[in-house]
């Protein structure tokens, strides 16, 4: 089991309109901005993870897409610092140009999160600010320039099971296959358009990770957003299904998490081991 921590770097403020999303700048959650991290607060918050296990450190940012100026540069720092650290950096930062996707190759980087979310047919209902196609045009300038893509979606946004099919499809479609699969269930937040979405049942779930897991069968299979609420019978089925990586700590950007000592007693219950 691959341990994960994904830190939140910039939060809030966002133009995009996604309709599960708390920092989204349309929507009133009540949730407070804060610019670009401190590096050193970064850091730190990176070697606490990898002292819990954590291999690889994924770094999000509440950008419509990534910035050319000075704020990118301290991306980039940051993707330099966890790669010294013997760590698997990863960033979120939305949409990526070409060059900029070289430039984080260039500066260590190994994984670059980029989730499509949902079906293509589907996509327009949940979010209107930018294309299916965007999304797909920069997992290509990730892919061009060499670097891992993580790229999943979302369970419980009103779509049907040939939407989740679909999206599958379009994952097992890409030439390389992502190197991770983000599987996030909805986590419901008042003040978006989903705050009052139905919750998917257990099973729904369990059947994704398996369709996945021979769809995409080299990728971890992330079990993402939505985790703190599952039952540990719940996360077993899905580990016996197919996920063998979880997101550890205290938070998924704005969304809570079990907590690592948690996930330490279960992954121990459970007979199996944490990756190192």
């Amino acid at each position: 089991m691959q341990f994960c921590t994904l830190s939140n770097i910039k939060t809030g403020a966002c133009v995009e309109d996604c309709k599960y999303c708390s920092q989204s700048a349309r929507y009133n959650t009540g949730l407070k901005y804060e610019p670009l991290s401190d590096e050193a607060k970064v850091i730190n918050e990176a070697k606490a993870a990898k002292e819990n296990g954590s291999t690889r450190f994924c770094m999000g940012a509440a950008w419509r897409e990534a910035p050319n100026n000075e704020q990118f540069q301290q991306v980039l720092n940051m993707v330099r610092e966890v790669k010294a650290m013997d760590m698997e950096p990863c960033v979120t930062l939305g949409m990526l140009t070409k060059d900029q996707a070289l430039q984080l190759k260039e500066a260590g980087l190994h994984s670059y999160n980029h989730n499509i979310d949902t079906s293509e047919n589907f996509y327009s209902e949940v979010i209107t600010t930018r294309t299916f196609q965007d999304r797909l045009d920069t997992i290509k300038n990730v892919q061009d320039a060499g670097v891992e893509v993580c790229s999943g979606g979302i369970l419980g946004l009103g779509e049907k099971l040939d939407d989740r099919l679909s999206m599958l499809e379009t994952l097992a479609k890409m030439n390389p296959q992502p190197a991770s699969v983000p599987i996030n269930v909805l986590v419901p937040i008042a003040g978006t358009p989903l705050e009052a979405a139905d919750p998917i049942e257990d099973i729904e779930l369990i059947r994704l990770i398996a369709t996945t897991r021979i769809m995409i069968p080299k990728a971890r299979i992330r079990l993402s957003a939505g985790r703190h609420a599952m039952s540990e019978t719940l996360q077993a089925f899905c580990f016996i299904a197919g996920a063998n990586s979880i997101h550890t700590g205290e938070k998924l950007l704005t969304t809570p998490l079990q907590g690592k000592d948690k996930d330490r007693k279960m992954i121990d219950k459970l007979g199996m081991s944490i990756m190192n």
